[in-house]
């Protein structure tokens, strides 16, 4: 998967594995508050 994501697009459904192990989907989420994402590629 590719591409940018625009202002009031909806992101694509995508699944991640949690610290405790447990899957959790985008998805899962849909309807309920906004979700919001920081994906850090590297240590601050």
């Amino acid at each position: 998967m590719g591409g940018r994501l625009l202002h009031l697009m909806e992101a694509p459904d995508f699944e991640l594995t949690d610290t405790q192990g447990n899957l959790i989907r985008l998805s899962d989420y849909r309807g309920r508050k906004p979700v919001v994402l920081v994906l850090l590629r590297g240590f601050i």
